[in-house]
Formats: structure tokens, C-alpha cells, sequence
């Protein structure tokens, strides 16, 4: 059962992440932010997760709070899920291109959170949303599900095709990472024994 519920509740934010690694990427995702509720669909359709996000922030200041801490939640979710890691491809990687971008996400389920970010976002702004948030979001899912994550924009003009490239192509990494591995389904992924 590779499955968890985390609930966050904070002075900022109460949140809720419900997933399911061994899912089909269902999603129902409700942060009262727009742009960053299909950023999530993009998360869980690529990356096979099924993932329900319930947030009820205080967008009345913006939406830093809202997006920062829905990356805590689902990142405590997925260590939560993955327990000991046993069987567990545990890398993943992907190169993925939207128009005129291209991201490269590379990924370790290590335990030991790291994030590499070489993203820019040229505009400020993708309609209402802070573009600053995109990177909020993936300190905040490395850090809390212990992820070794790098994302490297390789090309890009348009900020919301940058910025959903990051997002399919950390997903397609992670359904890669997550997946058990039929030779070794009974083996820790690591000569420690532990990760």
C-alpha cells in the first residue's frame, strides 16, 4: 500500500495531500491558485501519481504561503508512501521539451534533499502567479521528501512553457524513480543498506 495522507495546518495554511504511487495519475487539485492547481494536474498526470490537494491559504496577502507549503505536504506524502524505499528504481531522469522549451529533471529518492535550480523564468508574472514560486515549490518538495533534484531550463522564452516543462519533466522523472524494479523488489536501492 504505497499510499499516504499528510495534513498540514499552520497560522498560513491548511492543507491536505492524499496520493497513491501505484496510481494512474488521477488528480483533484484545489489550492485557489489557478495556474499552480494545473501545475499539480501536470505533477500527477506524468507522473502516474494519483494526488488530491486540498489548500485553504491566506491568498488574501498572495500565494507564496498557499504554493511553499503545498510542496511540504506533498513531499512529506511521498517519503511517507515510499517507507523504506525497498524495491524502489529509486533515479529517475527526464529530458523534455514544450515549444520552445526544454527541461532536463534529474532525480534521487535519497533521503538526502539537494535542489539544483538553473530555471529562468523571463516574466515576473504568468497571469496573477509569481514565477519566483516555481522554484518555492520544488525547495520545498525536495527538502521535505528528500529528494536529490536537479532542473535545468536548456532553452526557453515563454515562462509558462518553461515553468510546465519543469513540472511534466520532474513528474516523468519521478514516475521513473518510484517504480518498483522486478529484479530487486525486495532490496534496499542502496550498498548502505538504508536510504
Amino acid at each position: 500500500m504505497r499510499k499516504a495522507e499528510i495534513t498540514r495546518k499552520t497560522a498560513e495554511t491548511e492543507i491536505t495531500v492524499r496520493i497513491d504511487l501505484d496510481g494512474t495519475g488521477q488528480y483533484d487539485n484545489r489550492t485557489g491558485v489557478g495556474f499552480f492547481d494545473h501545475m499539480l494536474d501536470q505533477l500527477a498526470r506524468h507522473s502516474l501519481i494519483d494526488m488530491q490537494v486540498r489548500c485553504d491559504g491566506d491568498l488574501h496577502i498572495d500565494d507564496h504561503h498557499s504554493v511553499e507549503d503545498t510542496g511540504i505536504a506533498i513531499g512529506q506524502a511521498l517519503a511517507q508512501a515510499l517507507g523504506d524505499k525497498r524495491g524502489i528504481r529509486r533515479y529517475g531522469a527526464c529530458l523534455l521539451p514544450m515549444d520552445d522549451a526544454l527541461v532536463r529533471a534529474a532525480l534521487d529518492l535519497s533521503g538526502r534533499p539537494y535542489l539544483v535550480w538553473n530555471v529562468e523564468l523571463p516574466m515576473p508574472k504568468i497571469g496573477t502567479f509569481d514565477t519566483e514560486l516555481v522554484r518555492e515549490f520544488f525547495q520545498a518538495l525536495s527538502t521535505h521528501g528528500g529528494i536529490t533534484l536537479h532542473v535545468d531550463a536548456l532553452h526557453g522564452f515563454n515562462s509558462h512553457h518553461i515553468a510546465e516543462a519543469a513540472f511534466k519533466a520532474v513528474a516523468r522523472a519521478l514516475r521513473e524513480a518510484v517504480e518498483t524494479d522486478a529484479r530487486k523488489a525486495d532490496a534496499i536501492p542502496s550498498t548502505k543498506g538504508a536510504l
